[in-house]
């Protein structure tokens, strides 16, 4: 088997008994990523050159580690990528932008930081949806990232150049963010693992907002055993993220090796399975459902009530946010900026020469949303109905351990086929 077709564990495992190095590792993500990036466009940056000098400096130690029978960093040599929404000191980053295309970032996201202490090598930056706002990766300034299943359809969004690169093998893991959907989508729509984690779990120091409230940093890889050794050593209270979780974490590995699920609770909530659900994913899941119920777990229907609106909050409350965090990007501290006689001027220019369709759609919607004689009867009430949705899974979880639900309605629709309906995208 190719080194590139292995997983997380078998890689890790591998360098330790020392069957192949980092750099072998890496050199052969490499040479997947040049055979397939010409078809996908899963990266908007690529880093080779780093990637090598990090895999031969991980080599090293693990080679010194060994010498003086010392312990090595838990995730050494081994190679991922980075969506390109979350710094990394001294690579571009874009958030698959023209507003950010020259805008090199002088510090690293914390989330990234502690991968590169527990040893990884990084491979380069991923497309993405311009500031994550779209579900098909398509929305990227750089161009669409294609499914590596059928490469006319989508790879979902906006984590889509993460999520097709683990699902081409390009490489064994990579990060996402998630604010309204943008782990768990493609990786349903890729056919892999994603974790989108309880907001606050992982810093966001270093992921650049969306909607400050939802964005939350997780992880692609091939298994729920892979993601969660990762996912360990990104966790964890951070003091510089306000709204960072001072809670322990866990260790998530190793997974137990019982295959029972006895005395586990599955709620399966009724709003979930809607009218035009595409019948082969209903079928998928249900079908996932009792072979977990086989294993041993006990599965009930559950309530989630307001389900119906969640929808219509999500797209308050995001583009509410959105217009206030991308109010910076003015042309005149970083990035884009046209020229200008005046200072109005130069902000009309420079926001309408940078920011794509899809970005300026949710600065209007979440403009309005704000503006006076409108908050209230928008934002302020969209926040309430949050509280509601959130009460309606706090009340299940009193019953259950887990919801299970599909992800997406459909499997992953063709390039292009929404592209004119922007109304048919959020839904």
């Amino acid at each position: 088997m190719s080194l590139y077709h292995l997983s997380v564990h078998e890689i890790l495992s591998g360098m330790q008994r020392g069957e192949f190095s980092s750099r072998e590792v890496t050199q052969a993500c490499l040479d997947q990523i040049e055979r397939r990036e010409p078809d996908l466009h899963a990266f908007i940056t690529r880093t080779p050159d780093l990637a090598l000098q990090m895999a031969d400096v991980a080599d090293r130690k693990r080679a010194e580690a060994r010498a003086a029978d010392q312990p090595v960093p838990p995730l050494l040599g081994l190679p991922l990528a980075v969506k390109d929404i979350l710094a990394l000191e001294g690579i571009r980053c874009t958030c698959g932008s023209k507003v950010l295309e020259n805008f090199v970032p002088p510090y690293t996201a914390t989330a990234v930081q502690r991968l590169l202490d527990a040893g990884v090598v990084v491979l380069g930056k991923t497309n993405t949806d311009e500031y994550a706002m779209g579900s098909s990766t398509e929305n990227s300034a750089y161009g669409p990232t294609h499914n590596p299943w059928d490469l006319s359809r989508v790879p979902g969004g906006s984590s889509g150049g993460s999520a097709a690169g683990v699902a081409a093998r390009l490489m064994p893991a990579a990060f996402g963010t998630d604010t309204g959907g943008s782990v768990r989508q493609p990786a349903s729509y890729c056919g892999i693992t994603g974790i989108k984690p309880t907001y606050g779990r992982v810093s966001r120091y270093g992921l650049v907002a969306y909607g400050s409230s939802l964005d939350t940093v997780g992880m692609f890889a091939r298994s729920a055993e892979d993601v969660a050794l990762i996912f360990q050593h990104m966790a964890g209270y951070d003091p510089r993220d306000a709204t960072s979780m001072d809670a322990p974490v866990p260790a998530y590995t190793p997974l137990p090796a019982d295959p029972s699920l006895k005395g586990l609770r599955i709620g399966v909530p009724r709003e979930y399975f809607i009218a035009g659900m595409q019948p082969e994913v209903e079928q998928a899941v249900r079908g996932a459902i009792a072979q977990m119920e086989t294993l041993g777990a006990s599965v009930q229907p559950v309530s989630l009530p307001h389900t119906e609106y969640a929808l219509l909050v999500y797209y308050l409350i995001a583009p509410a946010e959105a217009s206030a965090n991308l109010a910076r990007y003015d042309g005149v501290r970083f990035g884009l900026r046209e020229p200008a006689d005046e200072v109005l001027p130069l902000f009309f220019k420079t926001r309408g020469a940078g920011f794509g369709p899809e970005v300026k759609r949710r600065i209007m919607l979440g403009t309005y949303a704000l503006s006076a004689g409108y908050y209230d009867a928008y934002y302020g009430q969209a926040q309430k109905v949050r509280t509601l949705i959130k009460r309606d899974f706090e009340q299940a979880f009193t019953q259950v351990d887990v919801i299970a639900t599909p992800v997406a309605p459909s499997t992953a629709f063709r390039m292009g086929e929404h592209s004119d309906d922007p109304l048919a995208m959020y839904l």
